[in-house]
């Protein structure tokens, strides 16, 4: 906004000194003032009121700048945060201080509830879980995914159903939801295992190659492509190899646009487009290219195949083709499949690399996981039913997402002026809660909440804390992540069949550095020591 202000003040400047007749400088000097007029509601005026209207019912929060807001102070106490960081081979679960040092600081100050800015867009801050539970739960359409920064991710994610509001929402997901119900999920297991054993024989091999003692790995990409096979097969009905090139786009992309920070940009227009913007522009097209060469591909075989049974590719061409047009049906399928591709295959990769550092830093859980899989699978096979009866290995699943959650927040706009519990929200204001503050608070999960204790679940979600709707690894109510069956299941399979084959503990050269790219990730990725499991 600030640049398209300075643009037309030095365009009218030019027009200014050309012109010789006194009535054009009357007519430019009142545009000039108008235009003024307009840029100081909208960068200062419009943004006060609404701030106003927060205070006025209590809310407290640090002071604003013009035109910047609080954006110079988050990026002084992150620096200062990167600044006295030390990370090093020792884990200190409690990553908010470091990866969202603002948000940490100024709770502290101002409590769960607070008001800040960035550039002209206001933000409310609220973890008191009553809030947090009552605005998960909201089936209020006029409650929706922060527009500001999914038209950030717009690149990575287009309009498919993780940054889509209203009506075409609740559209997409009526089309991808069944496609991960349990049932089906289930019926992956077969490929997840499949999907597995390459890697498994990977691992071996470089034992192997050490002469049969100790392999170091570094495992995030290796079992992105765990994830990334099994997407492809059971949702696409192609292998990890003809979707790499998408998934390795994606990752790029991800990284690009993650230098660009959600958390700190200011809404702008921009009239040239950066090298940064211009390489965005390319991926996208790039991926999407192959995303609808895979289509096109997928459409083909379903036409010759007699099969009932339909992948999610084809599930997505019959929801398009029945309720939209031509050009927008391509761009439904496209957007979707890389939303699928994107969630399903970096965050459940994450997450299993954040299991497998807490596995090594806790080998006794390692153990108690290896018996587990020797009562419920007596003949060495690991299926479906086998999986659902792993209490231990649920346990484990559970703590990991309650300290290393990859999405990092909730976060939703007031698409109209709305009411959450005591606090009425002005239309435009992004609502935020900090996922990992919540799964640490002491006063929810006692004393011990920075500590990776999985017996705490041994009685389920409700029995691990005061109020179970906090635990929002996956979301709540109607966004509630459509994956998250998919990805427990699959960490379920990974897991045990790495636990049966090996045991691990952490390498010296890891270094414990979460992140925050698009989610929370290792920082200097997850390097494991491993060898062969011999039971005693």
């Amino acid at each position: 906004m600030k640049s398209l202000f300075f643009f037309f003040l030095l365009l009218l400047f030019v027009v200014l000194v050309s012109l010789k007749n006194f009535s054009y400088w009357v007519l430019v000097v009142a545009l000039l003032s108008s235009l003024a007029s307009y840029f100081i509601n909208v960068l200062w005026l419009k943004p006060q009121r609404v701030l106003w209207k927060l205070q006025r019912q209590g809310i407290k929060g640090p002071r604003p700048s013009f035109l910047y807001g609080n954006i110079k102070e988050m990026q002084e106490i992150q620096a200062k945060a990167m600044k006295a960081a030390n990370f090093s081979e020792y884990v200190a679960h409690d990553y908010t201080s470091t990866v969202f040092p603002y948000f940490e600081q100024w709770r502290k100050k101002y409590g769960p509830i607070y008001a800040y800015s960035t550039g002209n867009k206001q933000h409310l801050y609220v973890n008191q879980p009553e809030l947090v539970k009552e605005m998960n739960l909201s089936v209020n359409l006029d409650i929706g995914k922060p527009s500001y920064v999914t038209k950030r991710l717009a690149p990575l994610l287009g309009n498919g159903i993780l940054r889509s509001n209203g009506h075409l929402w609740a559209l997409q997901r009526k089309i991808v939801a069944p496609e991960f119900f349990i049932d089906k999920v289930k019926g992956m297991v077969g490929l997840m295992l499949q999907s597995t054993e390459p890697l498994i024989a990977k691992w071996d091999a470089s034992i192997e190659a050490q002469g049969g003692k100790i392999a170091e790995i570094a495992v995030q990409e290796d079992l992105r492509g765990v994830s990334g096979d099994v997407i492809a097969r059971a949702c696409f009905g192609s292998s990890y190899f003809k979707g790499k090139n998408i998934f390795s786009k994606l990752r790029t992309l991800q990284k690009v646009i993650s230098n660009q920070s959600a958390l700190f940009g200011i809404p702008t227009l921009r009239f040239f487009a950066s090298k940064q913007q211009k390489e965005i522009q390319n991926l996208e097209k790039e991926i999407e290219s192959l995303i609808w060469e895979t289509v096109v591909q997928r459409g083909q075989e379903c036409s010759q195949e007699c099969s009932s049974e339909r992948d999610l590719l084809q599930l997505l061409l019959e929801g398009a083709i029945n309720d939209m047009d031509k050009n927008s049906s391509k761009k439904f399928i496209v957007d979707n499949c890389k939303n699928i591709y994107f969630a399903g295959n970096e965050s459940t990769a994450v997450a299993i690399s954040w299991c497998l550092m807490l596995l090594a830093l806790h080998p006794e859980w390692q153990d108690r996981i290896r018996d587990e899989i020797a009562q419920v699978c007596p003949d060495g096979l690991i299926d479906a039913d086998s999986i659902h009866k792993m209490k231990m290995m649920t346990m484990v699943i559970h703590e990991v997402m309650r300290l290393y959650p990859p999405g990092a927040f909730v976060s939703r706009e007031a698409l109209e002026d709305i009411k959450i519990g005591h606090i009425v929200v002005p239309k435009g204001v992004c609502i935020w809660s900090l996922i990992a503050t919540l799964h640490r608070d002491p006063e929810i999960w006692g004393s011990d909440a920075n500590e990776f204790k999985p017996e705490r679940f041994a009685n389920g979600i409700s029995g691990a804390c005061k109020i179970s709707q906090v635990y929002v690894p996956f979301g709540l109510g109607p966004r509630l992540c459509l994956g998250k069956n998919f990805a427990l299941v699959l960490m379920k399979v990974v897991i045990s069949l790495i636990i049966s084959k090996f045991s691990f503990s952490l390498s010296p050269k890891y270094r414990h550095s979460p992140a925050y790219h698009a989610i929370v990730e290792p920082g200097q990725d997850v390097q494991i020591l491993i060898q062969r499991y011999k039971r005693g």
